[in-house]
């Protein structure tokens, strides 16, 4: 059974902030925006509007993922921010620890997905109802048991790099909906970092790039 303890320390990590926007370390184990159950309104968003009431979000990362994710602090800039995610000209990399060592050295995994409805929140591939996902991958160092990876999702889907490493037959350590039966106990946590971050500013369109090494 799933029991919801996000993490306390520190219950802020604001990584850069000016007038439109701030970026921010989300940790492994808290919602980016509140649950449905009471029990699971403590989020990101919930925490940075305590601090600055206008904040807009502007996409998500999974619970189980930590790294950068940025807000906008109002409408114009939420706007702007929104459309350069839908015009997929933000630049984003995760790190992963996968099971198993990749025979690749790169390449990409261009699967349809969709919401597994009788299983949610998990996604599945789906080739007639399926919405484009698209994930290139390069290895940065393999170990016995194991690799570490470096993603780059083009689409955004949810569950988009845990679905696609899974169906490489690599699924991402410390998985809990996709890596059992060998990948589940292998870390404590979901050893997915979004690592780097890259857009235009909102209001004066200087190119902004953000990294944060994974804990892991």
């Amino acid at each position: 059974m799933f029991h919801y303890q996000p993490p306390t320390q520190p219950w802020l990590d604001i990584i850069y902030q000016d007038n439109d926007i701030v970026v921010l370390n989300k940790p492994a184990g808290l919602l980016s925006v509140p649950g449905k159950a009471l029990e699971h309104r403590d989020c990101l968003e919930l925490r940075v509007r305590r601090a600055l009431p206008s904040i807009r979000v502007v996409h998500r990362l999974d619970m189980a993922t930590s790294g950068l994710i940025v807000m906008a602090l109002n409408k114009p800039a939420q706007v702007a921010l929104n459309q350069q995610f839908a015009a997929r000209s933000v630049k984003k990399s995760y790190v992963a620890v996968v099971f198993g060592q990749l025979q690749q050295a790169s390449g990409s995994v261009e699967l349809p997905l969709r919401c597994d409805w009788p299983n949610r929140p998990k996604q599945m591939v789906d080739h007639q109802e399926g919405k484009p996902a698209l994930t290139h991958f390069e290895v940065i160092e393999q170990f016995a048991e194991s690799t570490r990876v470096r993603l780059f999702p083009v689409t955004g889907r949810s569950h988009q790099l845990r679905v696609h490493m899974l169906s490489l037959g690599h699924p991402i350590q410390g998985d809990r909906l996709y890596g059992e039966p060998l990948a589940v106990t292998r870390a404590s946590r979901l050893q997915l970092h979004a690592e780097t971050l890259e857009f235009a500013h909102p209001t004066h369109g200087q190119q902004m790039q953000f990294t944060l090494p994974a804990p892991f």
